[in-house]
């Protein structure tokens, strides 16, 4: 089941139609195969310890987290400001 955290639906309304389009494509695909090469799905540190990201656009990021059978999307943005 996935989810998306408050923090995710408030940034995600930031977002252009654009960038929140490209966003329910790449969830789509990551909904087949959350490891496809396009995501680049690559776990974080720092902060985001115990984290994914994937790339949602060139600079667009969706960061999630496992909560046993769950994922949990915790926040989207672009690269610079996730990783401040």
């Amino acid at each position: 089941m996935i989810y998306f955290h408050k923090k995710f639906k408030k940034d995600f309304k930031k977002l252009s139609q654009k960038e929140k389009d490209k966003f329910e494509e790449r969830l789509n695909l990551f909904l087949i195969d959350e490891f496809n090469p396009i995501l680049n799905n690559h776990p974080l540190n720092g902060m985001y310890e115990g984290c994914r990201s994937i790339n949602v656009s060139g600079d667009i990021r969706a960061i999630y987290e496992i909560e046993s059978t769950n994922i949990r999307f915790i926040t989207i943005g672009n690269h610079n400001n996730l990783y401040k």
